[in-house]
């Protein structure tokens, strides 16, 4: 049995597909509202699988939510490493922390959509080199973070009298690395990460994954179909799996909210801290608004008993708020 956390965190992904700027920041900022503890985007350069779709630039998408919110962290689910230069990736998240008053979580992957690259036109490499790059690059990024000179001499990205300035207001930023490979991403993981992202597929792998996380903390992707009161369950896991199919996110968390406490228990008792949750109805306010009263106060509560604010806020009713835009 894995040691348990003491608190459960609760993040919000909404992948900007098929969306504007301004839908998104609205989900944020009401999630912000509900209690939940981050805000998480993709980064990709098109919608993989789909058709071509309006998909806002993520850095520049979440530098917007950082001005328009104050207190929820922020992140990519993750972040494609083969897009940016260490250097530049450096640059820019120094100074989204300083916009969002230390708010970044970064999250990185070493870019597993091949089709993206060719499509772009971005020399990648071979899966094994992505992964060397992305060990490079967060090598590079911790000596960034210092502000100080130096050197840095490695097999793909060589800087000579290099510094970054300004700093991170945190000093170092969180690294989430995102994954489930045994041979390229954990060994990753266990050297140079602060989470590691379970993504939904490899849930069914976290006991035998896990171990080779090292010291770092766990979080994973779940695909949630969160069914309000009068709503037939049936039509919600049918809306759910056919905007994220079980052979790409795995077995889904449906039910009310006291089904999901339950189901979300069970998780927490595996190891998992922080629950990013992918919502099947894209996340209107009506329904962040349920889940963070009706299911991560109270988890927060069972977590923490001595917390006055889980339970005020597990009593609280959500209050019926517009309907979101974003499709």
């Amino acid at each position: 049995m894995p040691e348990i956390p003491a608190v459960p965190q609760f993040g919000v992904f909404v992948p900007q597909i098929n969306t504007t700027a301004a839908a998104v920041i609205a989900t944020a900022q009401a999630a912000e509202q509900s209690g939940f503890d981050s805000f998480w985007v993709m980064d990709h350069l098109y919608a993989p699988g789909a058709p071509p779709l309006d998909v806002p630039e993520s850095w520049i998408l979440l530098t917007a939510i950082a001005a328009a919110t104050s207190t929820i962290r922020l992140g990519h689910l993750v972040g494609a490493n083969p897009f940016r230069h260490p250097s530049v990736l450096a640059k820019m998240a120094a100074t989204l922390d300083q916009i969002s008053g230390g708010r970044l979580d970064l999250g990185l992957g070493w870019g597993s959509v091949e089709d993206e690259f060719a499509m772009f036109g971005i020399e990648a490499g071979t899966r094994r080199e992505r992964s060397e790059r992305l060990a490079e690059t967060i090598e590079i990024l911790e000596l960034m973070f210092t502000g100080r000179r130096f050197d840095y001499a490695g097999k793909h990205f060589r800087l000579r009298g290099a510094w970054g300035l300004p700093v991170p207001p945190q000093g170092r930023i969180p690294i989430h690395i995102g994954g489930g490979g045994r041979m390229l991403t954990m060994p990753l993981v266990a050297e140079h990460a602060d989470w590691w992202n379970c993504v939904a597929a490899a849930r069914g792998r976290m006991p035998e994954l896990a171990p080779l996380r090292g010291t770092a903390r766990i979080s994973a992707q779940y695909p949630v179909g969160l069914v309000h009161p009068g709503e037939d369950p049936a039509e919600v896991r049918t809306k759910l799996l056919r905007r994220m199919p079980e052979s790409s996110w795995g077995t889904p968390l449906i039910g009310t909210p006291d089904q999901l406490v339950e189901q979300l228990l069970v998780e927490w008792s595996r190891g998992v801290e922080l629950f990013i949750i992918r919502f099947h109805d894209h996340a209107p306010p009506r329904t962040l608004e349920l889940f963070g009263a009706k299911i991560a106060a109270p988890l927060r509560t069972i977590a923490d008993p001595s917390s006055t604010t889980g339970g005020e806020a597990a009593s609280a009713e959500p209050q019926p708020r517009p309907e979101n835009q974003n499709p």
